[in-house]
């Protein structure tokens, strides 16, 4: 092997056989900014090594709901989330320890650049020793594109480092320029072209759900074809995580039928909080309320998560078997916990950014107004009865209501308030997207109606 071709930095956990306890083939695909295509990389990856009959298992670093859902669809796997503060070092490690013991490819994405929040992709990459790939938007660029790889490669030298991908190169001469501007100690891993027929669509929180793509298959086998044409096509060096730890969860919801709105208006679900539900006993069905779907009537407890309830306001507002539904059961007073998405449905009312007003469930007394840019991001953490549990938020419409919050988060870093959180009746409602394996005891108290 070249001094080109060798990854440097690598730990010695990333170099150990495959043969040894928990080791798998990984690597993580991460870039020095948001919008340079780790999403689009990652995922051709998956179906590239997927349809050469390889199990492949891809998580996403940091709170996120958009991107797993394109890398699912490209992997044929849940994609679990990663991050050192909300799921925890020890709690990484066991997810990744459990697909190790069953996978053929671990690939990890990250999050916004390599070195960016607290604890960052860098962080991440580092713990675990995972060779990093470099994926660097060369639009617009030339031999500065060795200047940026360089830096990302030396600026923290212990980050196990693998190579570089030139995603959006403009032609054959571009790619060798860039080539040739890359110091000879780092691994060139080959070059992408500029192409919307690759190019995954976006909009204000991120990429177009997967069920939206209508061509979505064919833009991750023409990005898996052009992957092939590189170094990546080659299975990265092993990561030995370790053996999985036993999990032995009381069954703390064992009978309870908990019912999960799940269509594109509500579809920001932690695969690890169903699974939890799972895990503790309970039997998790779905509905969809744009179908207008009634909650089933056996349903002990019921989730309104996350999503785009905006964007499909007016069928929410003429879905009357659901809506009559949802009423219902909170008349009953069965639990309700609504997160985001899940809260605006609750509302008396909801406005777009057009001005056009909607009316909602009117179960929760209240307004909430889209907004043009971020009201509110990052990690939360909600203290209560058993102990914190974590999460994050991440939302562009404002709230207004005559409720008083139950309770409200606080943020890991910064003095800045968190999200309230409300109780009415048997109804519990927050901005916060909570992630449920923090803390069992605190999901089964919500899902019982009970103090927390």
């Amino acid at each position: 092997m070249s001094e080109r071709e060798r990854p440097t930095g690598a730990s010695s956990a990333a170099t150990r056989t495959a043969s040894s306890s928990g080791a798998c083939p990984a690597l993580f695909i991460s870039a020095p900014a948001s919008g340079q295509g780790k999403t689009t990389i990652t995922a051709g990856l998956a179906r590239y090594h997927r349809r050469l009959g390889r199990r492949v298992r891809v998580f996403k670093t940091g709170p996120d709901f958009l991107d797993p859902m394109i890398l699912e669809r490209a992997s044929g796997a849940p994609v679990l989330s990663l991050d050192l503060w909300m799921v925890g070092e020890t709690g990484c490690r066991n997810l990744l320890a459990q697909a190790a013991a069953e996978a053929d490819l671990i690939l990890i994405e990250g999050v916004m650049g390599l070195f960016d929040g607290t604890p960052s992709s860098a962080d991440l990459a580092t713990a675990f020793g995972v060779p990093v790939l470099a994926v660097i938007s060369a639009k617009a660029m030339a031999q500065t594109f060795g200047a940026v790889a360089f830096g990302l490669a030396r600026f923290r030298p212990q980050v196990p480092f693998y190579g570089v991908l030139a995603n959006r190169v403009g032609s054959a001469r571009h790619a060798q320029m860039l080539e040739e501007a890359l110091p000879r100690e780092l691994r060139w891993c080959g070059s992408i072209a500029a192409s919307a027929e690759i190019a995954l669509p976006d909009r204000h929180l991120g990429l177009h759900q997967a069920a939206e793509i209508d061509d979505l298959d064919a833009r991750l086998e023409r990005a898996a074809d052009t992957l092939a044409q590189t170094a990546l096509a080659e299975l990265p060096p092993p990561v030995d995580f370790g053996a999985p730890l036993p999990q032995a969860l009381p069954r703390l919801l064992d009978g309870k039928r908990i019912a999960v709105a799940r269509d594109a208006a509500f579809s920001f679900i932690y695969p690890a909080n169903v699974a939890l539900l799972e895990a503790l006993g309970a039997q998790v069905v779905y509905f969809s309320p744009l179908a207008d779907e009634a909650v089933p009537d056996d349903a002990h407890a019921l989730y309104l998560p996350g999503g785009y309830p905006e964007l499909h306001a007016a069928t929410l507002a003429g879905g009357t078997r659901s809506a009559a539904s949802i009423r219902a059961h909170a008349a009953a007073g069965k639990p309700l916990v609504a997160e985001c998405g899940g809260l605006l449905y609750l509302l008396d009312r909801l406005t777009d950014t057009h001005g056009v007003t909607t009316p909602m469930l009117g179960l929760l007394p209240g307004h909430a107004t889209m907004q043009t840019r971020f009201s509110a991001l990052g990690m939360q953490q909600l203290d209560g009865l058993y102990g914190p549990m974590t999460g994050h938020t991440f939302h562009y419409s404002k709230l207004s209501t005559p409720l008083i919050a139950l309770r409200s988060a606080t943020r890991p870093q910064g003095e800045a308030p968190g999200e309230a959180v409300y109780r009415a009746g048997s109804i519990v409602a927050t901005y916060m997207h909570a992630y449920w394996p923090s803390n069992p005891a605190f999901t089964a108290a919500l899902f019982h109606g009970e103090a927390f």
